[in-house]
């Protein structure tokens, strides 16, 4: 009876829990553009010193899809809006000046987000001299070639003397600023936006700005390999990271965004498989996350399950729980019979997640969920005492566990 009201109360959890994962997988159609990514747009209408007034608006377009991972977050065809924050014609002994901020990101259903955004270059000798000086503030200048772009060490005080005096010998040409409409401008985020996602990437991620933790990793090693970056593997999308990305972009003919983008990521190597499987492994591979195959999911459980049963007679409890009372027990031993009983849960609760095979998404989240349970397995086993075989038996498991992070 008591095995009966066990096994029921494990399906009950394990129904909770599928249902909080559909819960998260809803939630996960919001999805974060993280500050620091940069969007190319280009202007719908001209930009002129000349005639150009302080708070005027304009607006420009997003020419190709966004994505985060595999969702797209902002289509192509949606606007961000401009909005002049000073504007000085030229006269003849100086160059007329257009500083601009982004503040609204408009998508093509009318939904209105609000956004900090900053202009910023793509050209690889600006923005060199943007990330060296913390104070860079980029503005539009008259007849500075290209699109006008003056690099003026202002910092955040952008008012009209602070600028013509970071400018100095850049305003002595004496034109206005002319921008034609259809420019291509590059937007950079001060602030992270969270994002609806709006459907799975279609056709080729190009676009597809990548952002999650082994997806950075992955390009955290290919570009240490061919000395761009030197910084640690952490999986975290930096400032160092993002330099990195920029100069390899800049060397090999890319658009210098600083953004891991599928383009950058394929010439890095970094495999964007879709939901196929695996040859060398026999699992399922996905854009921003890996999923075992039923079978494996399988595995894991049954292998955590029989770790488990070897610590509890390595324990020697009795069937009620009940522990030798003329036995010494540390702390550690019973925190690695918690956490490796915790992890055969989450084990079982992976498997119905994959087994069902309903939501891909939420079947990534689960396996970043089970690694983190067994990290938890990771840190209790250094501090116990366990026998060899259990140490065996859970670096069998850490193998399994490797496809599902790269911490193994």
């Amino acid at each position: 009876m008591r095995h009966k009201f066990l096994a029921r109360s494990r399906i009950a959890l394990y129904s909770t829990a599928l249902a909080l994962f559909a819960a998260s997988a809803s939630a996960q159609s919001r999805v974060v553009l993280p500050a620091g990514s940069v969007i190319i747009v280009r202007t719908t209408g001209p930009l002129q010193s000349a005639n150009a007034r302080t708070g005027d608006n304009f607006y420009t377009t997003v020419q190709e899809s966004i994505g985060v991972d595999e969702f797209t977050v902002i289509p192509a065809g949606s606007r961000i809006r401009g909005t002049i924050s000073l504007a000085t014609p030229a006269t003849r002994q100086q160059s007329g000046v257009i500083d601009i901020v982004f503040d609204r990101l408009i998508l093509p259903n009318g939904s209105n987000i609000p956004i900090t955004g900053k202009l910023t270059s793509t050209d690889s000798a600006e923005r060199r001299q943007i990330e060296s000086d913390p104070n860079a503030h980029v503005v539009l200048v008259g007849e500075r070639g290209g699109i006008g772009a003056g690099i003026a060490g202002a910092g955040s005080n952008s008012t009209a003397n602070a600028i013509f005096s970071a400018l100095g010998g850049l305003l002595s040409e004496g034109r206005d600023v002319s921008v034609p409409a259809g420019t291509t401008l590059a937007v950079q985020l001060q602030n992270a936006v969270t994002l609806r996602s709006n459907g799975a990437l279609s056709g080729s991620e190009a676009s597809a700005m990548y952002t999650a933790t082994d997806r950075i990793q992955a390009a955290q090693q290919a570009l240490s390999q061919q000395n761009y970056y030197r910084g640690s593997i952490n999986g975290q999308l930096d400032d160092a990271t993002r330099r990195a990305l920029f100069q390899y972009q800049v060397d090999h003919g890319l658009s210098g965004t600083g953004n891991l983008d599928g383009r950058t990521a394929r010439a890095l190597g970094i495999n964007l498989g879709g939901a196929g499987v695996s040859s060398r492994t026999g699992l399922s591979t996905g854009m921003s996350g890996t999923v075992l195959t039923g079978s494996q999911a399988s595995a894991v459980r049954r292998d955590a399950q029989n770790l488990v049963s070897r610590l509890r007679s390595e324990l020697a409890p009795s069937g009620l729980g009940r522990l030798d009372a003329s036995r010494t027990y540390s702390q550690a031993d019973l925190d690695l019979w918690f956490a490796s009983s915790a992890f055969a849960d989450n084990a079982a609760i992976y498997e119905q997640i994959v087994s069902n095979a309903g939501n891909r998404n939420a079947a990534i989240l689960a396996g970043r969920s089970l690694a983190a349970a067994a990290q938890r397995v990771d840190a209790a086993m250094q501090n116990a005492r366990p026998s060899t075989q259990s140490v065996n038996a859970w670096s069998y498991l850490r193998r399994e566990m490797s496809t599902l992070s790269t911490s193994y």
